[in-house]
């Protein structure tokens, strides 16, 4: 039996030069290693800082739910629009900053829930931040659904525990991308 590694999001050279997209090198991303070191800082918010600063990659199976909830879209790290259109599995330089902005705006706006993301909180978060738009009810009925969606047959909620650090870096991913005109791969 095969184990699956998952799914990475490699930062990569835009646009592709030949057959193959050449990734950056993690230079471009090893300041990223001092967040690892930050005192109290979250051991997963270090592991993922550290591992970004050394590799250029995201390990992203684990927020690929969250962050499709987020932007409301489904495969969005997995990039399945870029994949049926392109034939490749790439998120853009603008797709990076459209998810770094959803990331960005989410995080602040936990900020009061404190720095534990749970499914709960995210679930307030999200609330929230529909309740004073323009179209709240019919908003608020597709975020219900959504979050419907993600639980079990028994009813229960995913196990999500992030730290808003830990988003925090995540979303710092796919804005240094962004503005460093990188586009990122989905390899799984």
């Amino acid at each position: 039996m095969a184990l699956d590694k998952g799914l990475d999001n490699v930062a990569v050279q835009w646009p592709r030069t030949n057959r193959f997209y050449d990734p950056v090198a993690p230079a471009e991303f090893v300041d990223f290693g001092a967040v690892a070191d930050a005192p109290d800082i979250a051991a997963p918010t270090g592991a993922l800082a550290l591992h970004i600063a050394k590799t250029g990659t995201v390990r992203a199976t684990a927020y690929t739910e969250l962050v499709d909830l987020l932007l409301g879209l489904e495969g969005v790290l997995y990039a399945t629009d870029a994949a049926a259109e392109d034939e490749d599995p790439v998120i853009d330089p603008d797709g990076c900053a459209w998810i770094a902005g959803g990331l960005e705006r989410f995080v602040e706006g936990h900020q009061e829930y404190g720095d534990l993301v749970t499914f709960d909180s995210v679930a307030n978060v999200m609330r929230a931040a529909v309740a004073g738009g323009r179209l709240a009810e019919q908003q608020q009925r597709w975020l219900d659904h959504r979050l419907a969606a993600l639980r079990d047959d028994a009813g229960n909620a995913p196990h999500w525990s992030f730290a808003r650090t830990e988003l925090a870096v995540l979303s710092g991913f796919y804005r240094r991308c962004a503005e460093r005109g990188f586009a990122v791969f989905a390899d799984y």
